[in-house]
């Protein structure tokens, strides 16, 4: 005890042990003669009593006989605060969020008859853009993981952790056969939601072509959602003419020579944010600025030949980001004017990273879209 009562009254400097306290006797004082022994007495007996009171407590505590600790630093000393500025910032934790993006449990984001055995189907395929890769939709996977579904995220060719050399890529074909490959691994009942964003709409449109019967539905979020015989770049062309952001940030590179086309496209660093993560939060701004990969030039030049008996049986729905200066939201809807979807769902406040800025949003919506019934043949 008197250990604890020295501890508590005097800390103990660090990396030496607490001095043993000794217990002194209301005799030895006394044997001391004069006024001085009577108060070094009574002031023993005080502190004797006061860690008395401080066990007892602390018994009482373990047993639940006490108020719970106060652990928010900014709650115990609001009141010693006052008129000294500012509170103290509560920790991350406890701070409020965009009312367009609140904070869900995922079973909040689920109805509550919703079982994802008895959906469609509940494979969910996440394709990422140009310059991504599968590290993008982390926040995606673990929501809708959460919310019973299996998801796979694809490295595309050259992308993410796939090793292959992006300059090298020649054809859409050999930059989407790792979705390609997927695919084709199914079983013949198997279908999937495949899920594309940016210049992965054109690889999701691809996949449909070939494997319409394994595509329950596609869903373009900010994404190339191209008609037949029309390329990326025709796209990408009109962005460029509309505010002219990315052309500023793009740098071609020219892997074979200056004389060739070029075989990759960076975005430059420096206007990742403004281009792309607009809204986003800059933790998530640093992990793209070390991540983010060239884009193959190549597969963004070719044109997609797509058919009403194959890509045009699959159901398609759109999603709109409203803040997004990649495809600005006037190029969206113009695509979804030309080549409409089943569907157009939007979310508000989102840039171009939408699994980034406003990822609980962006669960709600692909939980709605798996959620609807398969269309009855009529």
């Amino acid at each position: 005890m008197g250990s604890l009562v020295s501890c508590l009254s005097d800390p103990c400097p660090s990396g030496s042990p607490p001095p043993q306290a000794k217990r002194r006797s209301s005799t030895s004082s006394r044997g001391r003669g004069g006024g001085g022994g009577r108060e070094s007495a009574k002031a023993s007996m005080a502190i004797d009593e006061e860690a008395l009171a401080a066990a007892a407590a602390l018994v009482l505590g373990q047993r639940g006989a006490v108020a719970s600790f106060e652990r928010s630093a900014s709650v115990r000393y609001a009141a010693k605060r006052q008129g000294q500025g500012p509170p103290l910032p509560r920790s991350c934790s406890t701070r409020p969020r965009s009312l367009a993006d609140p904070e869900l449990q995922p079973q909040q984001l689920l109805a509550k008859d919703l079982n994802t055995k008895d959906l469609e189907t509940n494979i969910i395929v996440l394709v990422h853009g140009g310059g991504f890769g599968a590290w993008c939709w982390y926040k995606s996977i673990s929501l809708l993981e959460d919310s019973g579904f299996k998801v796979y995220a694809i490295d595309l060719t050259g992308s993410g952790i796939h090793s292959y050399d992006t300059n090298k890529i020649s054809s859409l074909s050999e930059y989407a056969e790792p979705l390609t490959s997927y695919l084709k691994s199914l079983g013949d009942a198997e279908k999937v939601i495949l899920v594309g964003h940016d210049f992965g709409g054109a690889c999701i449109s691809y996949a449909m072509e070939k494997f319409p019967s394994k595509v329950a539905k596609a869903v373009f979020v900010c994404a190339a959602m191209l008609t037949n015989g029309h390329s990326a770049l025709d796209m990408f062309q009109q962005q460029m003419d509309t505010n002219g952001a990315l052309q500023k940030a793009q740098e071609f590179v020219y892997s074979n020579g200056k004389d060739r086309p070029p075989t990759a496209i960076n975005i430059d660093r420096a206007l990742l944010r403004d281009l792309l993560f607009n809204q986003s939060p800059s933790k998530d701004v640093s992990l793209a600025s070390v991540s983010m990969r060239p884009i193959p030039f190549a597969p963004v030049l070719e044109k997609l030949q797509l058919t009403a008996e194959n890509y045009g049986s699959v159901r398609r729905f759109y999603v709109e980001t409203t803040e997004d200066n990649a495809i600005p939201l006037p190029l969206q809807q113009s695509m979804c004017g030309t080549n409409p979807p089943e569907k157009v769902l939007r979310l508000k406040g989102a840039d171009h990273a939408p699994f980034f800025s406003k990822p609980q949003a962006l669960h709600k919506t692909l939980v709605e879209i798996a959620a609807m019934p398969p269309v009855q043949p009529s």
